[in-house]
């Protein structure tokens, strides 16, 4: 397939995988962009030197394209700037954050830059500052989230009809029937997070994976929103934060219940029961841990056939 999104990042497949903390290193982003979609690395959860050396077996581990996901309310985030540019990454993705702080700055050095956005507003905003395309995620989306708690069913049609950019669908996508109808929306390409997540190349624990395939629907809910939206797999940590959300806790009180490296305990060490297990609503649907490649054909060749039945209606 051949249009804005493939064009722009020289991809085979209009299919991106997201940048999630402590699941996505160079295996996943070089599985992924090897198998003809875009692979991401993210950044959120790396030191700079960290970064570096993900990004640099990243390059030896694929010829294809490949990009970093960079959260921009990241405390270290000059130096993970001044990495990308040296290391002549071809894509940033941003998210989190104002697009006008870096963007300029990053296509001055020859980067495609993408930003990721919740709201039609915020999409106008990411045009306004120059980006090159557009991530539309739904309220559906595992990790943080916006405050709107718009669909991405909603949301989709919304940012295509007010931007002249290509916008990629995020939220709740892990199917080709799924990408069909985003395509369907307006978009151009898809990004997917969750699926990836339960996939051989990612870094998250096997304990975490295997949790995952038994998710049910209602599984997973936003908590945190006057902190930091995100949704999360309902564990004892998820009951904890909504107990205190409940009877009125601060935000301060929450962020002290949150600490320090819960994410990373939960997903990528494994603690299933004080661990921050982040995921989306899609959670439900995963029956098995797949090689990406696979993941990717699986997707791309369900995409195919429903089109074609659809085409036959």
């Amino acid at each position: 397939m051949q249009n804005r999104i493939t064009q722009l990042f020289k991809i085979q497949y209009p299919i991106i995988q997201a940048g999630m903390i402590w699941c996505s290193g160079w295996e996943l982003a070089s599985a992924v962009s090897n198998a003809g979609g875009l692979g991401i690395i993210g950044a959120g959860s790396m030191y700079p030197e960290v970064l570096k050396q993900h990004i640099q077996k990243c390059k030896v581990a694929t010829s294809r394209p490949f990009a970093v996901n960079l959260p921009l309310l990241y405390p270290s985030i000059e130096e993970h700037i001044k990495t990308i540019i040296e290391e002549q990454v071809p894509i940033v993705f941003t998210s989190a954050g104002n697009p006008n702080t870096w963007t300029s700055h990053l296509k001055a050095h020859g980067i495609t830059v993408v930003h990721v956005v919740s709201s039609r507003k915020f999409a106008l905003k990411s045009e306004e500052a120059g980006v090159h395309a557009i991530v539309a995620e739904g309220f559906e989306a595992g990790g943080h989230n916006g405050r709107e708690e718009t669909t991405t069913l909603c949301l989709i049609p919304e940012v295509c009809k007010h931007v002249k950019l290509p916008v990629i669908a995020a939220g709740g996508i892990g199917s080709g029937k799924a990408m069909l109808a985003c395509f369907a929306l307006g978009a151009e390409a898809i990004q997917i997070g969750s699926r990836f997540v339960v996939c051989e190349e990612s870094s998250a624990h096997a304990n975490y994976k295997n949790a995952l395939l038994q998710a049910k629907e209602g599984d997973t809910e936003i908590r945190l929103k006057s902190v930091t939206p995100v949704r999360l797999l309902k564990n004892k940590f998820y009951e904890q934060i909504k107990t205190a959300e409940e009877r009125g806790a601060s935000p301060e009180e929450l962020r002290a219940i949150l600490g320090k490296g819960r994410a990373k305990k939960g997903m990528f060490e494994g603690e299933l029961i004080d661990g921050e297990l982040e995921i989306g609503q899609v959670a439900a649907q995963f029956e098995n841990i797949m090689p990406a490649a696979d993941i990717i054909q699986e997707i791309w060749l369900e995409f195919l056939r429903e089109k074609e039945r659809l085409s036959k209606l």
